[in-house]
């Protein structure tokens, strides 16, 4: 066992322990897990075979209703999905250029793989952290084949754009000939800051894809939705990539109980992570951004080492069975940390009240290392 594994298995035992959790959920264990597969699957629900039928096809089926597509295609990941995405893209213009936000997940967690395994080229398209203006993308100094708009923009902060400001990147782009791809991953939680459904939102684009545990609960996976051509291509491409895998219904069952479940809660999260961070911007010297939050998800600094925080964090789940915030890491400013802050089931048993005071308890602990 490596010295990372051996931290986040005391990580992992201590949330699992706690009775509060401001954020994040209580990891589960793979006895919960079968047993939420066992409740999503009926006692004659057969497994798929290299993705046809069983819960597979359901989730499909399930999926493109949700988002009002003619077809879907289930991926093992979502980083393989966004490559036959984007591939598609470039073959039908002709252009090997994509454009994309220096912050995007295809340049920052992809290891370039759309340029290393596809041949294609990224053309910037703002350096401002948030999403293209309509502007920016009329200015770009040469043509692109497909626009990626990655809602929320994660590592700006979760950050959404209006709705206003969404159709007009779109119309700007196709007043270009550009096609247009959602990186949709936590597309379910943007629907109260846009003000529209999933459908109205996946309408805009020519692909869309969206993940299944990211905030969905489910073990893994991703779906690419679009038209029924781009879906006949993408399982082409989805087997060429090594991703037509025998069997995939553990994956399509917890995100099915992940649809059932946890998407219609997302927005009472989105709702009470607005009382979560104007609670934790009272703490002394922190900043939280968005404000208010966009999503259920948000970015919280404090003017501590991220090693402080974190020892004081783990700290409080051992001793106290409460869970503040983890992850911190530094920033490029001394004595600085950052922290990504999710809302989600725990924290809606807390009031502003409460948060402040187990604030208090983790900075105590803080100070005090």
């Amino acid at each position: 066992m490596t010295d990372a594994y051996a931290d986040r298995l005391r990580r992992v035992t201590a949330q699992r322990g706690c009775d509060t959790v401001l954020s994040g959920v209580r990891p589960a264990s793979v006895h919960e897990q079968l047993a939420t597969l066992r409740s999503a699957a009926t006692e004659d629900l057969l497994p798929d075979c290299y993705g046809e039928g069983g819960p597979v096809e359901e989730l499909e089926r399930r999926v493109a209703e949700l988002l009002g597509t003619e077809a879907v295609a289930f991926f093992p990941t979502g980083t393989m999905a966004q490559q036959v995405a984007l591939r598609y893209g470039a073959e039908l213009t002709g252009r090997d250029t994509v454009g994309l936000h220096p912050l995007n997940h295809p340049l920052v967690h992809e290891r370039d793989a759309y340029a290393v395994l596809s041949g294609l080229r990224a053309v910037l398209t703002t350096g401002a952290p948030r999403n293209p203006t309509a502007e920016e993308i009329g200015a770009l100094d040469e043509p692109i084949g497909t626009l990626l708009l990655e809602l929320p923009l994660r590592d700006a902060g979760f950050v959404l754009p209006g709705w206003d400001e969404l159709v007009a990147v779109v119309d700007a782009a196709r007043q270009q000939g550009v096609r247009i791809h959602l990186d949709g991953a936590r597309l379910w939680e943007s629907t109260a800051h846009l003000g529209r459904s999933a459908t109205e939102i996946a309408a805009l684009a020519d692909s869309t894809y969206v993940s299944f545990y990211k905030s969905l609960g489910g073990h893994s996976g991703a779906a690419l939705a679009g038209s029924t051509e781009l879906v006949r291509y993408a399982r082409a491409w989805r087997h060429r990539y090594g991703g037509n895998l025998f069997q995939q219904w553990p994956a399509a069952l917890a995100a099915l109980a992940g649809l059932a479940h946890e998407l219609p809660r997302l927005s009472d999260y989105v709702t009470h992570a607005k009382v979560i961070a104007a609670a934790l911007a009272t703490l002394p010297g922190a900043r939280v951004h968005p404000a208010p939050p966009h999503t259920h998800q948000f970015r919280l600094w404090l003017p501590h080492p991220a090693e402080a925080l974190n020892a004081a964090n783990l700290a409080l789940a051992e001793e106290e069975k409460a869970w503040f915030v983890g992850g911190w890491r530094d920033t490029e400013v001394p004595g600085i940390a950052l922290a990504e802050v999710t809302v989600a089931g725990p924290a809606l048993e807390l009031d502003a009240d409460q948060v402040v005071d187990l604030a208090d308890r983790f900075l105590r602990r803080v100070s005090r290392s």
